[in-house]
Order: C-alpha cells, then structure tokens, then sequence
C-alpha cells in the first residue's frame, strides 16, 4: 500500500470529525505545523504566539500555526465567551483588520501588534461555537491536539510527510526565539520524535514557587529512575514538548482522544516505533499555574498541591525502580529461556514481581513469543511492546500499593544519584525538607542531568 493510500485511509478511519475546518488566509506551503489547543486562553494564549513571533522570518513563513479553540457542551459559559473573545482577535490577525477595537485591553495588546507585525502565519479551528463544541463524553485537551494535528495531516495529505513536522504546544507555554530553527536542524539527522527540553515558569509567590518545586523534581526524579532500570520509556510525557514527523504520526495512528494524560499515550505509541530523542538546543517554559481541568498533570498537581489535597515531597521508593532494573535485565539475559524459568527469577527479585506478571498472563505471552520468532532482537523488542510504557506504571505503582510506600522526595534523590552513580544532589539533612533555595538547587542540577 502506498503512502498515500495509507494516509487516505488513516483520514478516512481514525481522523477527527471534517467539521472541523481549517481557518487560514495564508494558502502557502508549510513544512512544519504547530498544533495549541487553546481553551478559555486569552490571558496566556498571545503571550505565547508573541514569543513564536520572536523566531526568525525565515522559519516563521515556513510554519503553521494552528490553534484549536475547544470547550464542550457543557462547558460554563465564562469559558465559552473567553474563547470566542480569543477566536474573534485571531481572526482580525489573520484577516488583517485593525487592532484598534482590543486597544482598552492593555494587558494583551502589545503582544497583539508583536503577533500582527511579524511573519507569523497564524490559523484556528473553531472547536468552541455552537455547534461545533467538543462532545461531553470524549472531549478535551486529547481531542483537541488530535483535531489540530489531523488538519495538519489532511493539509498535507498529497506531500511526502517524512519532511513534515508537527509541534506540540500548549496555549501558557513560551518558546525561546530559537525554537523553530533548532527544531528544524535535529530533525535533519533522521530524528523521528523528539521531546524539547523545558523549564517550567517560577511564580514569584512562595507557595506557588514550593508547589511547582515539588512536581518538576519529581518529574525528573521519575525520568532518572527509569533511565537508571533502563527502560526504553524514560523521557519527559509533556503535551507542550513533543514533535514528530508527520509520517511517525501517521505510523501509531494519530493521537488519542484521552482528556488527560494524552501525551504520555501518544508518546508511548511512539515509542515503540524509533526511540523518543531529547532536543537541548531550545528550551520551552510551561506555566506553573493551579489547574482543577483535567484529573492529573501540572496543572492539578499543583492545585492539589496548594489545597493540600496531597501529600507534599513524596514519591516512589528508589527500590521499586531497582525491581524494574532487575526485571528488565533478566529478560534481556534469559530472551531464550522459558517463561517458567523467568518467572522463577523473577520470584528471586521479588514474589510480588511474579504476582504481577502472572496477572497478566505474561506465560501466555512469553511461549507465543518464543514460537513467533528465533531472533533475540526482535524478541526483545517486542517484549518491551508488551511490558510497554503504561505497564510499566502499572508495575510501579502495583509495587507501590503492596509492598513499597511513598517516601520523602529528597532522601530517595540522594539514594538514586548513589545508584545511577552521578553526583550527589547536595541535600544536607534527611530529617527536614530544604529550603526553597536549596530545592532550587537541587532543581537546577537534575535539569542538567535529565
């Protein structure tokens, strides 16, 4: 079957519903698309596109920018009146209509007049009016990306996608001005999926600073401990920092319609096509504002956080990621061995490890993968299809629940730098949580390392 077919078909099964049109005056050829799910946004959303302005004519006319304004049916009207506010400016920028009337909003203007004198090529998808609001069941900031980054696809669907890029990006995140051309340079070197380094935004108020502290530590704590198991799943699952080759997209079948965690899902499928790499030429600068949107990512561990919902300064146990290393060695060494013989093993590093494993019917899976292939490579590949990134968290969190509770953040820090042999993180005390200064710290070297 040839790409285009491929591409038909994918349009034709998997795409998002085509009443969701592509609103642009620019008909001109684009190389990479950058897709921002924009919902109740306008304080954020043209901070964000002035700090795209900032990059460079040249990238900027060979970019798309495509913000999708989303809310359901049910969404509150607030909301819906925000991002009809936010669709009306897009289109006077893009429709060049004088700015003048959105003059009283101070706040916002001066980046309006940056967006409209630059090379910006801006377009939307109406996701929010009546009647083409996102259904209540399925609609969120998952169906929103995968509305935006199909336009990209149908807008290319006639081109050789393996040159075409899709950026993800959320509507409060800031980009360096070098973003777009260190992007465009990495993925010459037959990159499929990448994830851009980022720093999250510090608030000035203590608490919130404590709060963001708190969840951007443990996110590279996470990352660390699997590249200590050596897991091919350790990299950052941030909305804001993937890109991949419009090909790659099309290969995992698009993105998913999940109205929280979507980019670890999408990254997962990824994943398992070409290895996630990690961009550190540019930087992107997420907010770090309390969020109650969706069940879980920055946003609601910071609200959490704030209300005090959850615990502060408490993650997984450093010996759960030692399970995980054992785990994923003793497959590596025994690729040839019967699963009762890796079951055994596996009953060694831990009988709650062989529970797991046999409630998922990992015999089963194990014997047809014997019978499937010879080839130890393939095998192992396709063990780590299986043991994928999402049971991955399952394991960890099994391992969690049952035997190895949360512990103080930044004790299990220093017993990880001691395992994966890297520079302790300087904490002092085992008894106290540092300082905001020390966290700081602290931060700031697993920014290094991560």
């Amino acid at each position: 079957m040839n790409k285009q077919s491929l591409i038909f078909d994918y349009l034709k099964l998997y795409a998002a519903d085509k009443k969701w049109q592509l609103t642009r005056a620019d008909k001109g050829d684009f190389s990479s698309a950058i897709v921002i799910p924009v919902y109740a946004e306008k304080e954020s959303i043209f901070s964000t596109l002035s700090s795209l302005a900032h990059n460079p004519a040249f990238y900027l006319r060979d970019s798309l920018v495509i913000c999708v304004l989303n809310n359901k049916i049910s969404s509150p009207a607030e909301d819906k009146n925000n991002n009809l506010q936010t669709k009306n400016i897009i289109d006077s920028i893009i429709r060049k209509k004088s700015l003048d009337e959105f003059k009283p909003e101070n706040d916002i203007y001066e980046n309006l007049q940056k967006i409209a004198d630059s090379e910006i090529k801006l377009a939307y998808i109406d996701a929010c009016s009546t009647g083409y609001e996102l259904p209540d069941n399925t609609g969120g900031v998952g169906l929103a990306r995968k509305i935006g980054m199909d336009a990209a696809l149908r807008m290319w669907q006639k081109e050789s996608l393996n040159d075409k890029l899709i950026l993800s990006l959320d509507a409060d995140t800031l980009v360096q001005g070098n973003y777009l051309s260190s992007i465009k340079d990495y993925f010459t070197k037959n990159v499929k999926t990448a994830i851009v380094r980022y720093e999250h935004q510090m608030p000035e108020k203590e608490e919130e600073k404590s709060a963001i502290l708190s969840y951007e530590i443990f996110l590279r704590y996470w990352v660390l401990a699997l590249s200590y198991a050596k897991s091919p799943y350790a990299y950052h699952s941030i909305g804001s920092t993937i890109v991949t080759t419009a090909q790659a997209y099309l290969e995992v079948r698009g993105m998913n319609k999940k109205q929280a965690g979507e980019d670890f899902y999408f990254l997962g499928k990824l994943a398992k096509i070409r290895k996630i790499n990690y961009l550190q030429q540019t930087c992107v600068y997420p907010s770090a504002r309390a969020s109650k949107r969706v069940p879980f990512g920055t946003g609601k561990s910071i609200q959490k956080y704030l209300s005090r919902e959850s615990q502060e300064y408490v993650t997984y146990d450093a010996d759960v990621f030692i399970i995980l290393a054992r785990f994923i060695d003793l497959v590596k060494r025994n690729i040839e061995s019967q699963s009762s013989d890796i079951l055994v093993k596996a009953n060694e590093i831990d009988p709650l490890l062989k529970i797991f494993l046999e409630s998922y019917n990992f015999e089963s899976f194990w014997s047809k993968l014997l019978n499937r292939t010879k080839d130890e490579e393939v095998r192992l590949k396709q063990f780590h299809h299986w043991f994928d990134a999402f049971k991955t968290l399952k394991l960890i969190n099994y391992l969690t629940r049952q035997g190895f509770p949360r512990v103080n953040i930044f004790n299990v820090l220093q017993k990880l730098s001691i395992m994966a042999q890297i520079e302790k993180m300087n904490i002092y005390s085992s008894d106290t949580i540092p300082v905001l200064a020390e966290q700081m710290k602290i931060l700031l070297r697993l920014r290094q390392i991560t």
